[in-house]
């Protein structure tokens, strides 16, 4: 699965002011009202101040790194399952009420692609813990109650972001 949003801003959506190396920046992957999907680069220390959209996918928090010159910006535009979970998942983020549905679905998605490996059950039963088979890095996810409603929801939330399918087109039976 593969997101194409746009790489970060290199200025605070809420102030306006020029990003400067190791900054830390909250990232936020959201849809407005009018269903367009965004995303919205601020200072962090601006959070307080920033009107979010209508809806929050995600939130996570980053220290800004200038793109380098020769760098392919075209490159930063997709944002994989893998990347993302790695995003959410850091340790340095939060977890939070938004992000938590997403990160579940997407440990599920890439524990059954085999990227991730289940290592068992955090100390005060709370968080799964899962082995990223490509750094070997350790990271928690919150448990989550898997049911139908659970998939209903992120089924709308992956919907807006990487499209629904098609409907099935029923044949149509022409009886003579």
């Amino acid at each position: 699965m593969e997101l194409n949003l746009h790489p970060i801003a290199t200025k605070c959506f809420v102030s306006g002011r020029d990003f400067a190396e190791n900054d830390r920046i909250a990232c936020y992957l959201a849809r407005e009202a009018s269903g367009e999907v965004i995303r919205r680069d601020l200072l962090e220390l601006e959070d307080g101040r920033f009107m979010p959209p209508a809806f929050i996918y995600c939130r996570w928090v980053v220290a800004f790194k200038p793109r380098k010159a020769g760098e392919n910006p075209a490159l930063t535009l997709k944002l994989t399952a893998d990347n993302l979970f790695l995003t959410l998942a850091d340790p340095t983020n939060e977890p939070n009420a938004t992000n938590t549905p997403l990160l579940q679905f997407l440990a599920l998605m890439l524990e059954r692609k085999k990227l991730i490996k289940p290592r068992g059950i955090s100390e005060d039963g709370q968080r799964q813990i899962y082995e990223h088979m490509a750094t070997h890095q350790l990271y928690e996810v919150p448990l989550g109650d898997l049911n139908a409603d659970f998939f209903q929801k992120i089924q709308e939330h992956l919907g807006v972001l990487v499209g629904t399918p098609k409907p099935k087109v029923e044949p149509v039976v022409v009886t003579t």
